[in-house]
């Protein structure tokens, strides 16, 4: 559909992001696993939430109306940005190409309207080491751009293991001859609006149902370089055997939450 669409009065369209992250590590003992929980509350606290909550609304470019946030006891942040509508100033934004969007580092655009939230779950398996820390971001938008500019942005800022988007287009608008829109950009696959380097990082997979405009797609880091995943120790800290064993732990984890279902130790190769 042409970005020159002439509508009949607002463009009452509401497009939801959901973004959801997860990070895993490898914490020794009880030490080492609180220490990860320390660790993910001070880098993902309120404050840190709040900052890349507001770059989002600068790349979809919104205008700032309330922000509400909180850090919680013992563990976990949350953070709501009501935003609204302003003028599109900027070609960027006007943009509703099926391409990324902005990376961190040139965080400029102008966009649109309703609200944004983050929530934060750090938790940790009480026997093997396993550490895993979740965070929830919506992004939801009434008028012309699509929140899914966002997507360059927050997947090179939180650089996670796993990520799985699911996104929506609700309502309908109408053109000046009075016709509905029940969608007014063109999307394929979320993987469309996500930058080269990411697409080759990760594994990825797609479940769309266009006649509904939904759009699923989760991705799953395809290399474990065990050392970055060692929350508090060195891999030369642990024998071969020991390393084996921690990497499949990993692999188990990540693929559980990939997949949405437990499986049986010794079964991460067989998906």
């Amino acid at each position: 559909m042409s970005d020159k669409l002439k509508l009949h009065g607002f463009n009452n369209l509401t497009k939801t992001l959901s973004f959801n992250i997860y990070d895993i590590c490898y914490a020794k003992n009880q030490k080492n696993r609180d220490e990860y929980i320390e660790y993910i509350d001070e880098v993902y606290n309120a404050e840190r939430l709040t900052q890349i909550l507001t770059d989002v609304t600068k790349i979809i470019g919104a205008n700032i109306l309330n922000i509400a946030h909180q850090d919680y006891d013992p563990q976990g942040a949350s953070v709501t940005i009501l935003i609204s509508e302003e003028p599109l100033e900027n070609a960027l934004a006007k943009s509703n190409s099926e391409t990324p969007g902005p990376s961190r580092e040139t965080v400029v655009a102008h966009l649109d309207k309703s609200h944004i939230t983050v929530h934060t779950y750090p938790e940790s398996h009480p026997d093997n080491g396993i550490s895993t820390f979740r965070a929830d971001i919506d992004v939801s938008t009434c008028g012309q751009i699509s929140p899914l500019k966002a997507l360059n942005y927050l997947i090179h800022t939180l650089e996670s293991d796993i990520v799985i988007m699911d996104y929506r287009v609700r309502g309908f608008t109408r053109d000046v001859n009075g016709d509905k829109h029940f969608i007014d950009h063109k999307i394929d696959s979320i993987q469309n609006f996500i930058p080269q380097d990411i697409l080759e990082k990760y594994r990825m997979v797609d479940v769309n149902v266009y006649q509904e405009n939904i759009f699923h797609t989760k991705m799953i880091v395809k290399d474990i370089e065990l050392d970055n995943y060692l929350f508090g120790i060195g891999d030369a800290a642990f024998n071969s055997s020991e390393q084996d064993d921690i990497r499949e732990r990993l692999e188990t984890e990540m693929l559980e939450i990939f997949y949405g279902r437990n499986m049986q130790k010794g079964c991460a190769d067989e998906i």
